[in-house]
Parts: C-alpha cells; sequence; structure tokens
C-alpha cells in the first residue's frame, strides 16, 4: 500500500505542533512558562465568540421606533346602495327601520407620529372620507385624531391628535435620496389588524414608476412583507430614521409576496412642511411648462443612446420656465445635478425642492448640453369661486370652480389655465349619470362661450330642449348633446 508522503507529513506537524508547543512550555522558566500558557489560552478564546458576538437582533432599532408608529382606525357613514330603503313607504309597509338606509364603514391602517405634538403620517386611502378617526399607540392608549391635511396627489395625509398636552415619541426623517440597493429596512405597521408588526428586508429598487395612483410615480420597492393594513406605517432605515411611508404591494394572492412600495421620506417632508405651516393644501413649485416621454423613436431623432430625460413640449407664457428660457423641444436630463430618467423623476425631483430658491435644470437643446436656471415658485392661485349647480341642466350636481394656474396644476390639466372647471360631481346626480368627471372644463354651451362660473350658472337656469356642450377632457375636445 503507498502512502502518499507529502498528506502524511503534514498530518505529522499538526498532529505534533501542540506536543512542541508543550514541550516549549516545559522547557522554559515558570514564570515565562505561564505567561505563554496565558497567550494561548487567550489566543482560543477569541476564536470562540461569545453569546453576545453571536447575537444578531434588530431589537434596539425596533425599541426606538415602535412606540411612534400608531394603529389608524377610521370610519364613515355612507348611503346604501338600495334606494327602496330611502322610501318611507316601502319601510312602512315592509318593516325596514329607518337607519337601514345608512352603514358605518371602516377602514383599519397605520401611520407613523413624525413631531412630539401629535402630528402622524399616514395614507390618504386609510382616512378618506372618515368621519371619525381615532389612532392607537404601542402601550394601548387611544386618542381622536383630526384631519389637517389631505394630498390625493401624493396619497399622504396628516392627522393631529387632539390631545395637545401629551408629548409623544416620533421619528426623525432620514434623506431617502441616499438610500442604495441592498440596504437593509424594516416595515413597521398593523396588517390585518392582528396588532403592531415588524418585518425586515432591503431595498429591492429605487424610483420605481407606473406601479401606483398617485401623481408622483417614484417608490421604493422592498421586500419586507408587507400587508393590507401596512399603509401608512414606517419604513426605517438600521438608524431607525424613516425613510418612507408604506403605501401599498403587488399581489396575486391580497398578501405579500415580497414586491412592496413605499413613499420616499423626502415627498413626505414637503407634505408635513406644508401642514406645520398651517396650510390645508401642499405648497409645491411650479415649472410653467407640459413635459412629455422620450420614446424609442424619439430619442433615435435626437440621437439618444437611450430614451431618457423630459421632453419639453410647451411653455406657457410668463411661468418660471418661459423666465428660465427653456423652449420646447429641449431635453431636460437632471435636476441639481440628479438624474432625470422620465417625466416621473422629474415631478419628483423638481416638487421636492424648497420653496423661494432656484433649481439648475440640465437640458440638451440641439446637441448642446445647456444650464437653465428656474425659480422656485408656487403657481398663481386666484380666490376659489366653487358653486355646485342645483338647476334642471345636465350641470346638476356638479361643483365647479374657476381655473387658475394653481388649480390647473393641482389637477394636472395640460395645456390651460383659464375657464370653468369640474372639480367633483353628486354620486347619483344629472351630471353624474350623464358622465361628467373632475377636471372636465366647460368650454361652451349652447354656442355661449363659458369663461366664469357665473357664466356656466346663467347658462344652465336657461330652459332649453337640447343641450350643446364642448368640454376639455385629457387635452381631448368633446361635442355632446344631451335632451332637454
Amino acid at each position: 500500500m503507498k502512502l502518499n508522503v507529502r498528506l502524511f507529513a503534514r498530518f505529522f506537524l499538526l498532529a505534533a505542533a501542540p506536543i512542541a508547543a508543550l514541550a516549549l512550555t516545559a522547557a522554559l522558566p515558570a514564570a515565562q512558562a505561564q505567561t505563554l500558557a496565558q497567550a494561548q489560552t487567550q489566543q482560543l478564546e477569541r476564536r470562540v465568540p461569545s453569546a453576545g458576538e453571536l447575537r444578531l437582533s434588530y431589537a434596539p432599532v425596533v425599541k426606538r421606533v415602535a412606540p411612534a408608529v400608531v394603529n389608524v382606525y377610521a370610519a364613515k357613514v355612507v348611503q346604501n346602495r338600495n334606494p327602496l330603503f330611502d322610501d318611507p313607504i316601502f319601510r312602512h309597509f315592509f318593516g325596514v327601520p329607518g337607519g337601514l338606509g345608512q352603514q358605518v364603514q371602516r377602514s383599519l391602517g397605520s401611520g407613523v407620529i413624525v413631531d412630539p405634538s401629535g402630528l402622524i403620517v399616514t395614507n390618504v386611502h386609510v382616512i378618506n372620507g372618515a368621519t371619525d378617526i381615532k389612532v392607537a399607540l404601542t402601550d394601548k392608549q387611544e386618542f381622536e385624531a383630526t384631519v389637517v391635511l389631505e394630498d390625493k396627489r401624493s396619497d399622504l395625509a396628516v392627522l393631529r391628535i387632539k390631545d395637545g398636552r401629551k408629548r409623544f415619541p416620533y421619528l426623525q426623517f432620514a434623506n431617502s435620496d441616499a438610500l442604495e440597493v441592498g440596504d437593509v429596512v424594516l416595515a413597521v405597521g398593523n396588517p390585518f389588524g392582528v396588532g403592531q408588526t415588524v418585518t425586515q428586508g432591503i431595498v429591492s429598487a429605487l424610483a420605481r414608476t407606473d406601479v401606483g395612483s398617485s401623481n408622483y410615480q417614484f417608490f421604493i420597492q422592498t421586500d419586507a412583507a408587507i400587508n393590507p393594513g401596512n399603509s401608512g406605517g414606517a419604513l426605517v432605515d438600521l438608524g431607525g430614521n424613516l425613510v418612507g411611508i408604506n403605501n401599498m404591494i403587488i399581489s396575486r394572492s391580497g398578501g405579500s409576496q415580497g414586491i412592496g412600495f413605499a413613499i420616499p421620506s423626502n415627498m413626505v417632508k414637503v407634505v408635513v412642511a406644508s401642514a406645520e405651516s398651517g396650510s390645508h393644501a401642499v405648497k409645491r413649485p411650479w415649472l410653467g411648462a407640459t413635459l412629455q416621454a422620450v420614446t424609442a423613436d424619439i430619442a433615435d431623432s435626437m440621437n439618444l443612446k437611450r430614451p431618457a430625460g423630459a421632453l419639453v413640449a410647451s411653455v406657457m407664457k410668463d411661468g418660471p420656465a418661459a423666465r428660465a428660457g427653456l423652449k420646447p423641444g429641449d431635453l431636460i436630463v437632471s435636476v441639481d445635478g440628479q438624474t432625470v430618467d422620465d417625466t416621473n423623476a422629474f415631478d419628483y425631483r423638481f416638487a421636492t425642492k424648497p420653496l423661494g430658491g432656484e433649481a439648475k435644470l440640465a437640458i440638451l437643446r440641439n446637441g448642446r448640453e445647456l444650464i437653465a436656471t428656474v425659480p422656485l415658485q408656487t403657481a398663481p392661485d386666484l380666490p376659489r369661486e366653487e358653486i355646485t349647480i342645483r338647476s334642471r341642466s345636465p350641470f346638476s350636481g356638479a361643483k365647479i370652480a374657476n381655473l387658475s394656474p394653481a388649480l390647473a396644476d393641482e389637477l394636472q390639466l395640460q395645456n390651460v389655465d383659464k375657464g370653468v372647471v369640474i372639480l367633483d360631481v353628486d354620486n347619483g346626480s344629472y351630471a353624474s349619470n350623464l358622465g361628467f368627471q373632475r377636471g372636465d372644463v366647460i368650454e361652451a354651451v349652447n354656442g355661449e362661450k363659458i369663461a366664469k362660473t357665473r357664466d356656466l350658472d346663467r347658462a344652465s337656469r336657461t330652459p332649453s330642449n337640447a343641450w350643446r356642450i364642448v368640454i376639455l377632457r385629457h387635452g381631448q375636445k368633446i361635442s355632446a348633446v344631451f335632451g332637454g
């Protein structure tokens, strides 16, 4: 039988090492031998991790974050869809109680305290239309809360706890622009109403677009488990700072499948700042221009390596973009050095800039890169002359207002900032049944141009056998005729 000489020699050396160490120790004087033995013992101890070294836990972060995340309970009264319940004769003959014409709908979500005075951030869809809102802390204390501000464009709402004497635990904002894919994050909320729950994951992607219903499509994607009830809860970094507000999931089953989305904290800060200033609407910078996406064909025509950036389609006269020298055909590629991949990225970058300063837009014009300095100011507004049409006409039940640049920006209307716009339509009204929508601009009624709310109010009071109406919807002009 042949021996592997090299293997045998290696085994012999390894086996002989401890014996040689013992022999060396025995040959040394007693004091030196003791010192050497202690050193060898310490070396062995260092190789074996202690229990504390072996323990990996997010508990210190959770202890800091959990008290500032609340459960949000919202309730609203809604009308039953069956109109027979509202008929007193039906109720009399069939013994139906009058109260059955209404019912209470309840929703459950989460929220984050962002100020020690009791200011809470949650999602609009958690408290939308609520007449009664309560929040519960981790220590089981419950408080009533009121709505300070609702910003449907970002799906963010700000609440205030009514007990103003108490100081509450709160979270500080992190800079969400500093996040990187792969960063560890924790999601804290109240999924399915089971109670406060913490899940762990990483940042799966940044700047996700075309995945939600809000105007600002620029989400943080995470694989931390997010389920129904987590909406409005906190997404935090390992420093315990707020990096996002959990907003929604993509799921085939209705439960978490590792694809969740959060609104970046830099957008949340803008909404909170408006609430703290006492405003009932979020103040954001106004560009005064319309943008369009860069398609592959447009990229080829502009000799771009890839379809990226935001293309200026039109510029409003005397607006910030016009004063900065922007022109139709300019391609915006960055905002203050931050890359703009598409129109959604521009909207987010521009909307999160503080008012009162300037933003430097890098643009491509005829193959040359230029810098346009845009002042950061709000869109001009007018006093809201809101009226609801009640006269017998196709507009019965429609709430209307005079357009201003600010209102046009809020409604995301393009190439129009004057006229009369529909703000809302009562459910079940004549206007609702005919299909009128929020954002419809009324241009003419029976050949009469509509410039102010009083024009439409007067036209709707004039009896007519047929109503010829011209509206502008999503940039398209629509003509319709309705019976009188």
